[in-house]
């Protein structure tokens, strides 16, 4: 329907698109939002649901029944607010509707291949996205999505002068918050079965009663606890060495404490080099997530992430 009662031309989609794509709890969603306030980049937000495939059609059919919302804690409990006009990861209903078999298996989310068909469907469905926004404003698509891990080499076939930013964050800190994430989601879904069939839905697996761990191509999923931090420290471990040795070479690596400790400097490096200005004001709103002690992590494990965490502290932005 999209296709049909929309026109645009996929061939003059803007080519810089900016696809933001790393484990959740890395700081994706403070940047996106950042990112999002220059008012240069067009992503979905909340106000795209439920049909996020239809962006032009709904716009044009919600029109004129547009509200307002206060804004609200989301259910992370990290202090992000969210509203109707918060932007989010909702591009991966895409992925999940027409290739979602070939990567969402029963236990697992699997490194996917795109062929020519795919990338040329994900170009028209941006072009959509863009479509939906005035002609005048010229924006370029920006996109938060963790399991675009999967298929970063897919994205620069089909957007070659795209920037794909890949944001880390220390391994140990990082683990930690992964788990108490796939706590807290633990409790919401089994006490609302309603945002568990949500999250399947959206196509997020990241933690919870629907979590599914990435498998790239040579590594196995561990076979440990899901409430040990060892489990989420191989989580980190397997997706942060496919991003160094897989990753388009024009990737960039991210630190999630740099954009919080020199939250300035860092946004403007960024800024000049997705060609876009450097407005300080968006960095405002950027802290740091207290740091946790953490004890009983495996010795051989420890050394193996942080052997890859200085890989990426020395290719970082």
């Amino acid at each position: 329907m999209e296709q049909m009662l929309n026109k645009f031309d996929p061939g003059k989609v803007n080519e810089s698109p900016v696809f933001i794509a790393g484990l959740a709890r890395a700081g994706t969603t403070i940047l996106l939002r950042s990112l999002y306030q220059t008012d240069v980049f067009r992503s979905l937000t909340y106000r795209d649901m439920p049909f996020v495939l239809m962006p032009g059609t709904w716009r044009k059919v919600s029109s004129g029944f547009r509200q307002e919302m206060t804004a609200t804690e989301r259910a992370h409990g990290d202090s992000i607010a969210i509203d109707y006009d918060s932007p989010e990861a909702f591009e991966e209903v895409f992925w999940r509707v027409f290739y979602g078999k070939q990567y969402i298996k029963d236990d697992y989310l699997e490194s996917q291949i795109l062929d020519d068909q795919a990338c040329e469907q994900f170009r028209r469905y941006v072009a959509s996205i863009l479509a939906s926004e005035s002609a005048s404003k010229n924006l370029r698509y920006l996109s938060k999505n963790n399991n675009n891990l999967l298929r970063l080499q897919g994205l620069k076939n089909s957007f070659p002068h795209s920037v794909i930013i890949i944001p880390f964050r220390e391994p140990v800190q990082h683990a930690l918050s992964l788990l108490r994430q796939h706590e807290n989601f633990l409790n919401i879904h089994s006490e609302d079965r309603f945002s568990l069939k949500y999250m399947n839905w959206l196509g997020h697996h990241e933690f919870g009663l629907n979590h599914k761990p990435f498998k790239f191509t040579g590594n196995v999923p561990p076979t440990v606890s899901r409430h040990s931090i060892d489990y989420w420290l191989d989580q980190w471990a397997s997706a942060y060495i496919h991003t160094l040795e897989r990753a388009p070479t024009d990737s960039i690596f991210l630190s999630y404490e740099d954009l919080c400790q020199n939250r300035c400097e860092t946004l403007a490096r960024l800024m000049m080099r997705l060609n876009i200005p450097c407005s300080k004001d968006v960095a405002e709103s950027i802290s740091q997530a207290p740091n946790h002690s953490v004890e009983n992590i495996d010795r051989k494990l420890l050394n193996r992430v942080q052997h890859i965490y200085e890989r990426l502290m020395a290719v970082k932005l």
